[in-house]
């Protein structure tokens, strides 16, 4: 039995990058030499060049690091990398949620230092060349320690509160599991902005002016309890623009990058929030939060059918089963599903925006966001004439003429 699991357990992360790679291909065909008719009016010749460049250098380096990453999660497998992992934190203590703990704090950490020339890659010789980043390395450093820090503080109690919950309630484990990470999901969905944000960004309410007044008198417009509206310091990183929504009931705030105000006229930055409030007001947020916190529950479910499992470990080259190896083999094993999971949830995504843009036609004028979006488009070099199949696995916004056509 452990065999076949073996023979899963490389076959399945062999079979993902070549599925990727075939539709970085496809998405390739799209691109032209000359400026294709339907872009015509969005931008010019010399922008739809520096989109495909822009593009293709991406692509490249996803490649390489897809790569990177294949061979060492073979490497690892093969040569039984994880029960080294494994023993050297039994090594360390004989409690289980150590143990835990130590194992995917040492596989977190050199799966870090895999991708950290990749990411320095892209931030400072890509992004720096289409001049998109203003990140220095030193913000680049605290960010990365930021992140560790709120993955010991924030994840390892919850991680180490899974791992004991299993190792008290066994085949139910899941249900209490499940109500823990639930719990979670909606306190990070209440406080994100609150707790987790400052410590990478500054946010402080828009000012009074023209622009506050506009979307005051929209928000109470279409009914919506406008508290306060954030802008928030994006120029510090990149010069890409960008607006969110975040939280739910007093917790809803809206926040525009500052960025965004240096390429857009105050009326398409209320078209653009005015295309966030539709998100709430149609439910969206709420409706993606229950969707995640279902979906968490079938995973956990399934989980708990083969978590007892020894073949799992002992696929991994482990000589004792163990609930972190057994994790390990189910996230790999679960990819294909996870796939198709994904599919499912960015065609959700994608039918969302296109009800809040809607919304925008409805309630506000939807030439004012289709310039908008051009707009950002353009700026943000964005690809837009992708492949549909690639649309179909990624995308969980719709394309650019997609969105033009439903506003016009």
């Amino acid at each position: 039995m452990h065999n076949t699991i073996f023979f899963l357990i490389l076959l399945i992360p062999v079979a993902g990058f070549i599925i990727e790679r075939y539709l970085d291909y496809l998405n390739a065909t799209m691109w032209s030499d000359t400026l294709p008719v339907k872009l015509k009016g969005i931008c010019d010749e010399k922008e739809y060049s520096k989109t495909q460049q822009y593009q293709k250098e991406n692509d490249r380096l996803s490649l390489w690091s897809s790569a990177v990453n294949l061979a060492f999660i073979l490497i690892v497998i093969v040569g039984g990398g994880f029960a080294l992992v494994d023993n050297l934190s039994r090594a360390v203590s004989e409690n289980i949620i150590i143990i835990s703990l130590i194992f995917f704090g040492i596989i977190g950490l050199f799966s870090d230092l895999i991708n950290i020339p990749f990411t320095l890659y892209d931030t400072f010789v890509i992004e720096k060349k289409y001049d998109f980043n203003t990140m220095t390395i030193r913000t680049f450093i605290t960010d990365h320690f930021k992140s560790w820090f709120i993955a010991v503080l924030i994840g390892a109690p919850v991680l180490g509160l899974i791992v004991f919950i299993y190792n008290k309630t066994g085949h139910y484990f899941w249900l209490y599991a499940w109500g823990v990470i639930t719990l979670f999901s909606i306190f990070i969905n209440l406080f994100y902005s609150e707790l987790i944000v400052p410590l990478f960004n500054k946010q402080t309410p828009l000012p009074a002016g023209p622009l506050r007044t506009e979307i005051e008198v929209f928000a109470k417009k279409t009914g919506f309890k406008l508290k306060d509206v954030y802008v928030i310091d994006g120029s510090k990183r990149s010069t890409k623009a960008n607006a969110y929504f975040s939280g739910f009931g007093p917790k809803k705030r809206i926040v525009l990058y500052d960025t965004l105000q240096n390429e857009l006229t105050d009326e398409e930055i209320v078209a653009v929030l005015a295309h966030e409030i539709g998100h709430y007001k149609k439910k969206h947020v709420l409706f993606t939060l229950i969707l995640s916190v279902f979906l968490t529950g079938v995973m956990l479910f399934l989980f708990s059918l083969v978590v007892n499992n020894p073949s799992l470990s002992l696929a991994l080259g482990a000589e004792k089963s163990s609930f972190h190896l057994g994790l390990i083999a189910f996230g790999i094993l679960y990819s294909p599903l996870s796939l198709i999971i994904g599919m499912f949830s960015n065609y959700i995504s994608r039918k969302n925006e296109f009800e809040a843009d809607q919304f925008v036609r409805d309630n506000f004028r939807p030439e004012i966001l289709a310039n908008a979006l051009k707009k950002l488009s353009v700026k943000n070099l964005s690809n837009m004439m992708p492949h549909p199949a690639y649309v179909f696995f990624h995308y969980s916004h719709p394309p650019l003429l997609r969105r033009l056509e439903k506003l016009e």
